[in-house]
């Protein structure tokens, strides 16, 4: 049996040449780690048309929340609430090419359950650098700050505009979305031309990372399916943008790009309302320097069946930089606002916060420290200032070590 195992295992060896080397290939994606020009552990032919390469990213932090008390003066509350430690990462997945044409990824992530334990599981047809089709479950294309490697973000948190629930004056819990669209279900075209613009138009179910299953119907207002349609055009002038937020391992590059997105999510929410999405992006890499910018616009209309008339309009943005003082430390600084109450109610929300980074060269760890403060200002009343940052903390500090491989 032994014998019979050792003749497999070195028949693989000489087939599909295991090695610990550079992955040189450009196009093997992950969205989790950078893969290509990095040491690590994979699989491929002499040819080189099949390559295979595993992949892990651990995210374990120690958190604390600061809840103000709005006033109440109540004894018995709890300002400091859903703190302590935490993995809000656990993937182990795979990615690679075959028959030079074909790329695919999938994902798994341990910190999570039921549907969104599958973070991402897609398959790209790449006919050329211009003109390539996207199947499964991979990012939407919206949003800078989730399209950049997960494992590569300046700060260990998002910035709270895109993660937080939109409020509204009714008791329709469920149809209080974000302005982020995230991980999703659906079938792209994207592609890059002239080394300069890179597009993406794609439809999706809507439904977000916690839904692996088809659950969409038709359209009653509009007719046609309740689908995220969703696109994305970027201008990199002077080449394709890294989509890290600072690295060690590229520190005198100098790139920018300017990106314009849009979705419509036809009855999101389960057949609640129409939600229509724009965004506006900046990134510019110069160096030990790196500085990201965009602005976010929510419009949520209710459908018919609602009987609510009136439409709501949310908006949002955040502008951070990053700079390296040493080549394995990044101070980093955020400036986050959002109109969470929509336009019709006055009052903003504001996040300013600070991290450090520390890259652990030669052990592929990662120290991420950050502090955020919520303000409020503008608000007509003290209630509707009190009940503008329900379930979001006055005080925010997190302390993540990263490891991937």
């Amino acid at each position: 049996m032994k014998l019979r195992f050792y003749t497999l295992f070195l028949t693989l060896c000489c087939a599909c040449g295991i090695s610990a080397q550079l992955t040189n290939d450009k196009n093997i994606e992950s969205d989790v780690i950078p893969l290509a020009g990095k040491k690590g552990f994979s699989f491929e032919t002499k040819a080189g048309d099949f390559v295979f390469k595993p992949f892990v990213l651990v995210q374990t932090s120690a958190k604390m929340n600061y809840y103000d008390d709005e006033g109440l003066g109540l004894d018995d509350q709890d300002n400091i609430a859903n703190s302590g430690f935490e993995i809000s990462n656990a993937l182990i997945g795979f990615a690679g090419k075959a028959f030079n044409k074909l790329l695919f990824n999938v994902t798994i992530n341990a910190a999570q359950s039921g549907d969104a334990l599958l973070q991402q599981a897609w398959f790209d047809l790449a006919l050329k650098d211009q003109l390539r089709f996207r199947v499964g479950k991979f990012k939407t294309p919206y949003n800078q700050a989730y399209l950049v490697t997960l494992g590569e973000t300046m700060f260990p948190t998002l910035p709270l505009s895109l993660t937080s629930a939109v409020n509204i004056p009714y008791s329709l819990n469920s149809v209080n979305p974000n302005i982020a669209t995230s991980f999703d279900l659906g079938v792209q075209v994207h592609g890059l031309l002239a080394n300069k613009w890179q597009y993406s138009v794609g439809i999706f179910n809507g439904t977000g990372v916690s839904v692996n299953s088809a659950k969409k119907t038709m359209s009653d207002d509009l007719g046609i399916p309740s689908l995220l349609y969703a696109g994305r055009l970027a201008f990199m002038p002077k080449g394709v943008m890294p989509t890290h937020q600072g690295s060690p391992d590229d520190l005198n590059n100098n790139k920018y790009l300017i990106a314009l997105s849009s979705s419509y999510n036809v009855e999101a929410n389960y057949q609640a309302s129409n939600d229509f999405r724009a965004g506006l992006e900046f990134a510019y890499l110069y160096k030990k320097w790196y500085f990201t910018a965009e602005a976010y616009y929510l419009n949520m209309k209710f459908t018919k069946k609602q009987n609510i008339s009136p439409a709501y309009g949310f908006a949002g943005g955040y502008a951070q930089a990053g700079y390296f003082i040493t080549n394995k430390i990044q101070l980093a600084t955020r400036y986050d606002f959002f109109d969470r109450n929509s336009f019709k109610t006055a009052g903003i929300l504001n996040a300013p916060a600070v991290g450090l980074n520390y890259f652990i060269a030669g052990y592929n760890l990662k120290l991420q420290a950050m502090y955020q403060y919520l303000g409020k200002w503008g608000h007509a009343t003290q209630l509707a200032r009190d009940n503008d940052d329900l379930g979001l903390a006055k005080h925010y500090a997190q302390v993540m070590l990263q490891f991937s491989f």
